[in-house]
């Protein structure tokens, strides 16, 4: 049997990043496309923690998981992860409607040198050569890019860094919660949506949002278009909430940004022709390809120092609910 659990995580830290990768590149584009008609943003992430939220709790009580309930216990200490989490979606929703997409993922990729600056502080150690290099190159290819970005938003910009921040600190302490309190990705998922909601409810009554994007929401509602669309966003974040959840548990917060890294690559590209808003110049688009090439940089510098250090079996976190 010892011979068959490394095979085993090695699929299943495979199957969680590819799924995560996947799962967040069509994200963007869904909320891009929701937030071209629909520009409340708040209301639009309350709903979609509602939609996770009675989802498990439901597959819960008809027996569809086997996730355990609520404990105050560990409420209490998830619930700065949950704060970090909905201010990062929160951020990220707001800059999506000043920033193009691949402008937005250029932003986004600056993350890793954000989770390797706080894993110097947490004790993690300092990064090699290749991968500062690599890092630099990526904070280099932004800053070109910004500056032929004709549709230049600051507010946008400062939404989009700011969600950085806060990604790599949820990311850091979900990886910490999975491996030090046993949670389940459905588990996490569960107390982020539950311990979210009167906190985002708070908001959208503080913002002026409410009732008001209600309203609007239902009058949108009546076109088949923006229905499906916004069906697909309630039903995607929960996807992305379970994959980014399973990934970092799994593998761990570092694995899952060099994984957004990556799918980074194909959604730069998809965002030139797709839902409009990039005005192409040259150094807009020499930035994105001197930051995308920082991005792989940093992926394979991140592997290649992975191999060579020795592989610990790792263990699945769902099987100790089993």
């Amino acid at each position: 049997m010892d011979n068959v659990a490394p095979e085993v995580s090695s699929f299943m830290s495979l199957a969680a990043s590819v799924s995560y990768g996947i799962a967040s590149m069509a994200m963007v584009f869904i909320n891009k496309a929701v937030l071209m008609e629909y520009v409340h943003s708040m209301t639009l992430l309350t709903l979609q923690q509602l939609a996770t939220t009675l989802l498990i709790h439901f597959g819960r009580v008809y027996g569809y998981t086997k996730a355990r309930g609520l404990e105050s216990k560990t409420a209490k200490k998830l619930l700065p992860l949950s704060l970090f989490y909905n201010a990062n979606v929160a951020f990220a929703l707001a800059s999506l409607k000043g920033v193009n997409i691949p402008m937005y993922i250029a932003l986004k990729r600056l993350t890793p040198l954000a989770v390797l600056v706080a894993g110097v502080f947490t004790g993690k150690g300092h990064p090699s050569v290749q991968v500062t290099l690599s890092v630099l190159l990526i904070g280099l290819g932004v800053i070109i890019a910004a500056l032929g970005d004709f549709s230049f938003d600051l507010f946008g910009y400062s939404m989009a860094l700011s969600s950085v921040f806060f990604q790599t600190m949820y990311l850091v302490l979900v990886e910490k919660s999975g491996a030090e309190d046993g949670l389940s990705s459905v588990e996490l998922m569960f107390y982020n949506g539950f311990l979210s909601l009167p906190f985002l409810i708070f908001l959208i009554i503080a913002t002026g949002e409410f009732p008001h994007s209600l309203t609007v929401l239902f009058e949108k509602a009546n076109s088949f278009t923006f229905s499906i669309i916004l069906i697909l966003s309630l039903l995607m974040g929960i996807v992305l909430n379970f994959t980014m959840f399973l990934c970092t548990t799994v593998n761990s917060a570092l694995t899952t940004t060099i994984v957004g890294v990556l799918k980074g690559v194909v959604s730069t590209t998809l965002g030139f022709v797709l839902l409009g808003g990039v005005d192409v110049h040259v150094l807009n688009v020499t930035g994105l390809v001197i930051n995308t090439a920082g991005g792989i940089w940093y992926s394979y510098a991140k592997y290649q120092q992975k191999r060579s250090i020795p592989r610990k079996t790792s263990v699945d976190v769902e099987s100790n609910h089993r």
